[in-house]
């Protein structure tokens, strides 16, 4: 290590190092605050939106309707300014689908915002959770995290990994090495900043879209300290080790198959745009895989253009997940909370799981059916749903299955459609239903041996 160091100037190395370990501190470091666990950019980000308040939902509001004049002003008039800026053109021209999903998104936060229309909208368990609960979170989460996000991109840390863990993530998860850090930073941190990471990555040409399909579905898990909510949600608080130690095995069990089997193995490797494969997964004659990835780290960090570039790279960043994703959750999730909270559907087609249910020896078989596929709208509705069942092997398997499941609509789902990973809606259908197959047995069967 000592004469790989060597070869580079002391600057450089720092310019790699310090910034570097910033970012795993700020995004993948845990830390306990107010007797959670947790870590420091969502201390920062839970900080930012209790400082603001009760203003977020307004802002977001405008923030969402701004991002529809631009949408309308691109589509309907000729401004020379966005259309000479490649960063505004990406953000506001915008194909027929995503203008509309945008325009619904808008129509649905104002009505929310002033209680217009019909009270399915706009109540708590609908539109209301979405605009004041779920919005004012991710507005402060992408502040930070798309600001600080090039701590991790920018300064050599993904390249270094790349080289270093190329040979696990590869033949585990069909994954490069660098996928490590985003898959870390999602399972550690949340998995909103996953998404962000992944996208971010798939835009600038170092995942296939293939390879960012999979990190974005199979990785982007929430936060512990969600984890522990919903434990605790379900009356299984003392209960949390187990509990998220079985998330972990039945995951990572999902991770391995998932890659493997279609969707997900039928996309394409093929790169955003014009971008072209690169070779840094391949450890050149007369290097180590450590001299490499230092090599390429050193190189990367080497290429920033100092602090004004790095601020406005966030500020780019912050400015697209305000504006690109934020309508898409606010029309997404509404849509699928009303569905969930005002319709038989899910209940209706949990119906064929009371018999599978039943031959896993699971207790209250036919309540447990109705919270099986209701996580798709919300990750939070299954663990309120069990809160009538006395069995607690039964509420176990639900909570725990409701994080494995990984796809939810009013958030993950959402910020899935919104961003550049190519997923459709179709594939987040099948992708929620095959995480449920694998997962199910073998959360029941942990439940078994701990009840």
């Amino acid at each position: 290590m000592n004469n790989t160091l060597k070869h580079y100037k002391v600057s450089s190395l720092l310019l790699f190092i310090i910034p570097s370990l910033v970012g795993i501190l700020l995004f993948m470091t845990p830390v306990s605050f107010d007797g959670q666990i947790t870590i420091p950019i969502a201390i920062l980000s839970g900080t930012f939106k209790d400082i603001l308040g009760d203003s977020i939902p307004y802002i977001m509001t405008a923030i969402i309707v701004l991002a529809v004049l631009g949408t309308l002003a691109v589509k309907l008039l000729n401004i020379p300014f966005i259309k000479k800026s490649t960063f505004l053109t990406t953000l506001f021209d915008v194909s027929p689908v995503w203008m509309i999903t945008r325009i619904t998104g808008a129509i649905f936060a104002v009505m929310v915002l002033f209680h217009i229309g019909p009270e399915w909208l706009w109540s708590d368990d609908t539109g209301g959770t979405v605009l004041f609960d779920l919005l004012p979170t991710l507005f402060a989460v992408f502040f930070f995290a798309g600001l600080l996000l090039p701590l991790l991109l920018n300064f050599g840390l993904l390249e270094l990994f790349g080289a270093l863990l190329m040979k696990v993530m590869r033949p585990l998860f069909k994954l490069p090495g660098r996928s490590s850090i985003g898959c870390a930073a999602s399972w550690l941190g949340d998995g909103t900043i996953g998404v962000l990471l992944t996208s971010k990555q798939y835009e600038e040409g170092y995942y296939t879209k293939r390879e960012a399909a999979i990190i974005g579905t199979t990785f982007s898990v929430v936060s512990i300290t969600f984890s522990l909510v919903i434990i605790s949600q379900v009356n299984l608080g003392h209960m949390f080790i187990p509990f998220y130690l079985t998330v972990l095995l039945s995951g990572i069990v999902a991770a391995i198959i998932m890659p493997r089997i279609p969707p997900l193995s039928r996309k394409p490797d093929t790169y955003h745009g014009d971008h072209q494969p690169n070779n840094d997964e391949v450890t050149p004659k007369g290097y180590t895989p450590f001299s490499w990835g230092m090599k390429l780290a050193v190189e990367r960090a080497e290429n920033n253009k100092g602090i004004l570039n790095f601020f406005a790279d966030g500020g780019r960043n912050v400015l697209d997940l305000w504006m690109g994703v934020a309508p898409v959750v606010m029309a997404m999730g509404t849509l699928a909370l009303i569905i969930a909270n005002y319709t038989p559907f899910f209940q209706w087609l949990g119906l064929p799981f009371v018999p599978i249910l039943e031959l896993l020896q699971i207790p209250e078989a036919a309540a447990a059916s109705q919270t099986i596929l209701i996580g798709f709208a919300d990750m939070f509705l299954p663990s309120v749903l069990a809160m009538g069942i006395e069995s607690e092997l039964t509420r176990f398997v639900i909570a725990t299955l409701s994080v494995t499941q990984l796809i939810y609509m009013s958030e993950v789902g959402g910020l899935l459609l919104g961003s550049k990973i190519p997923v459709s809606f179709k594939d987040l259908v099948v992708i929620f239903l095959l995480r449920t197959a694998i997962t199910l047995p073998i959360i029941v069967g942990v439940a078994h041996l701990l009840f």
